[in-house]
């Protein structure tokens, strides 16, 4: 039996191996006539995803960027509408202020009802702390006892009297307010024979004001136990 020529004795190059292979992995790769198919083949055309524009490549991977961008107007959303604490915390000052009205002065209220409830019972006390223990005072709505004085329309007056009725004092209210004009009168032991003006040059009288002016024009008539 003849033995094969060597290729390399007789000066021929043997044939590679990837030669022989070339023509079945070009026919295993090679795109079919009938039909489209992907292929393992890696090609210059393919856009990659991580560099592609997303505009041009709609398979181009969203940046996470892009993601938490359209959360945020969602979670200012949320915060508009949930008020923060701190604005409901002022609230609630404000209101119980509002609620909490502020008491109107004792001068404020009703003429005679201020006489009545709170003058006289500061008089009262105020000429009490003079030394006198006897002092009756009350509200009444009569004519002006002086001569030259009378009128047929009446006024609001209060007439007091101390040392057992000896000395006998009215102060006038003509204008049913405390704040309008008013007027002074006093005797002993007969009619009073001048009518004066009291308390004209203040602006505003108060309670206080209104009870340290007559124990003070009672005490320059030394009716006061202090003289």
């Amino acid at each position: 039996m003849a033995e094969e020529p060597n290729h390399n004795e007789a000066g021929e190059v043997a044939p590679s191996t990837v030669d022989k292979q070339a023509p079945s992995v070009a026919e295993e790769n090679a795109p079919s006539t009938d039909s489209p198919e992907a292929t393992d083949i890696p090609t210059a055309n393919t856009p990659d995803p991580k560099a592609a524009n997303p505009e041009d490549n709609p398979n181009a991977a969203k940046p996470a960027a892009a993601s938490r961008k359209r959360e945020k107007p969602d979670a200012a959303a949320k915060t508009e509408e949930t008020p923060p604490a701190d604005a409901t915390a002022e609230e609630k000052p404000a209101a119980k202020a509002a609620k909490k009205e502020k008491a109107p002065a004792v001068e404020d209220k009703p003429f005679v009802e201020f006489i009545e409830q709170y003058y006289l019972p500061a008089l009262q006390k105020a000429i009490a702390q003079q030394g006198v223990k006897d002092l009756k005072v009350a509200l009444a709505k009569q004519k002006v006892p002086i001569k030259g004085f009378e009128s047929a329309e009446e006024s609001w007056q209060i007439i007091g009297s101390l040392q057992n009725g000896l000395y006998n004092f009215n102060l006038y209210f003509p204008e049913e307010d405390i704040q309008g004009k008013k007027g002074f009168s006093c005797n002993e032991g007969k009619k009073p024979s001048t009518l004066e003006s009291f308390l004209i040059d203040e602006r505003k009288v108060t309670l206080d004001l209104l009870v340290y002016g007559l124990v003070q024009r009672l005490d320059g008539q030394k009716w006061l136990g202090i003289n």
